[in-house]
């Protein structure tokens, strides 16, 4: 039988990475796809370094359309990246009737509803498995795996760059901007870091597995967003101590009231395993009603991770290249047809606890003012840690430390109450407000 031809967007990190693993696993590959699967077009600017990766038997050009617009080419593997030219190019190559692979989730996160819906039109298929969490295979086990549940709620480590910081912040007991720098210098880190350290990157991902999880359309702008930047060694130490770890988190959950979709540091309990998930690795957990919590793990980028998840998807194509497109496994898992329209909440309906750190004047009478304004907003305390004033400031420091974990209240509720808070004269810098997430 003949081989699915396939054209290259893109020779980068994922690209050399996906040209390599193919080549070096295509009689495997091959065996499980029933039929060869082989690049034989690739555009890139630098047409240098594309053939220095590709060698001889491929075309290699600067003008990515050329690959599109080549009818022997089944397949258009986008490793482009970005929300610009990446859109029309997969929307060209869907109109001219191909087959789309993308690891391109901020693509997917903001234009997704459009490109599945011209996919479905026209026939073909978009897969993009390497778009979330690299390597590790979470787009099939929640739309196929998964597929008898209904899903309760998901939470994920989604960003390995957010993660390997807050792990050596914890390890080394450094503040954010000394362990960044070291990130960047190990190469965890891009030179502009803000998609990563911001939560954006890990919001694109949740936005995905949202969608996916509860078939909604994809509806970044929606979610609610917050990265690391904040973040003390102080908290990391503090939620230490009352047993919890520090984690930027990727959060979907099916409430009474709708869709949670959120992004923002968390404390979890460091039993949970996804607790110990450290440096630049990736986790997801789910919880289904019927199957319970599982746990997915592993390298969430990388060349040869993300390429993995990019041949997954080509051989998944291949395998189904003849059937009736009514037949495939849907794009968001729904049928098009099927999608709900629950509303994504706002951040001030959500329900969650609360981790607070005060910097007060070390006198009496000040927990007393803090408690008392939780207690008249309806807020419970579930700990408080309070420190020595020299503990925080040394010898004769006239401040120190109030650490405060709340039960679960509204955030809208939590967000009047350090209001509050931080007008008291006894209350001498911003209040620390991180989020409590128990995953049981």
């Amino acid at each position: 039988m003949k081989s699915i031809q396939v054209g290259l967007l893109g020779t980068g990190v994922v690209g050399s990475g996906t040209f390599n693993v193919l080549r070096r696993n295509q009689e495997e590959i091959k065996r499980r796809a029933g039929r060869g699967i082989e690049i034989t077009m690739v555009a890139d600017l630098d047409t240098e370094r594309a053939r220095s990766l590709v060698g001889a038997g491929v075309t290699v050009t600067s003008d990515a359309r050329a690959v599109i617009a080549n009818p022997d080419i089944d397949i258009v593997i986008e490793l482009i990246g970005g929300y610009g030219i990446a859109r029309t190019l997969v929307l060209e190559a869907i109109a001219a009737g191909k087959h789309v692979v993308t690891a391109n989730k901020a693509l997917l996160a903001v234009h997704g509803t459009e490109i599945f819906a011209a996919a479905s039109a026209k026939g073909v298929i978009v897969a993009f498995e390497a778009a979330v969490a690299g390597g590790i295979p979470i787009i099939k086990a929640l739309r196929e795996g998964l597929t008898a549940n209904s899903i309760q709620w998901i939470a994920g480590i989604i960003n390995g760059t957010t993660n390997f910081i807050l792990s050596e912040m914890r390890d080394k007991g450094l503040d954010f901007d000394v362990v960044l720098k070291e990130a960047q210098r190990l190469g965890y880190a891009e030179a502009d870091p803000t998609f990563d350290i911001e939560g954006v990157d890990a919001a694109h991902k949740a936005t995905i597995m949202c969608s996916i999880a509860f078939g909604i359309p994809v509806q970044f702008d929606k979610a609610y967003v917050e990265g690391i930047t904040k973040l003390g060694a102080a908290d990391i130490k503090y939620a230490e101590q009352l047993g919890y770890r520090i984690k930027l988190l990727g959060i979907t959950k099916r409430t009474g009231k709708g869709i949670e979709l959120r992004v923002h540091p968390s404390l979890v309990p460091t039993r949970r395993l996804i607790a110990n998930v450290e440096g630049a690795m990736n986790a997801v957990m789910v919880q289904g009603d019927a199957v319970g919590t599982t746990l997915y793990y592993g390298k969430g980028a990388g060349s040869e991770p993300t390429a993995s998840a990019v041949i997954a998807d080509l051989v998944d194509i291949t395998r189904l290249h003849t059937a009736d497109p009514l037949n495939r496994v849907p794009h968001l898992a729904f049928q098009p047809n099927a999608m709900s329209d629950l509303r994504v909440l706002p951040m001030s309906d959500v329900v969650t606890s609360y981790y607070l750190r005060l910097r007060v004047a070390d006198e009496a009478g000040v927990l007393a003012k803090v408690t008392g304004i939780l207690a008249a907003l309806g807020i419970s305390i579930d700990a408080i840690l309070q420190r020595e004033a020299d503990e925080v400031g040394g010898e004769g420091a006239t401040q120190t430390d109030l650490i405060i974990l709340t039960h679960d209240c509204v955030e809208s509720e939590m967000n009047a109450a350090l209001a509050q808070m931080q007008v008291l004269p006894t209350v001498l810098a911003p209040i620390i407000r991180i989020r409590k997430e128990e995953l049981a």
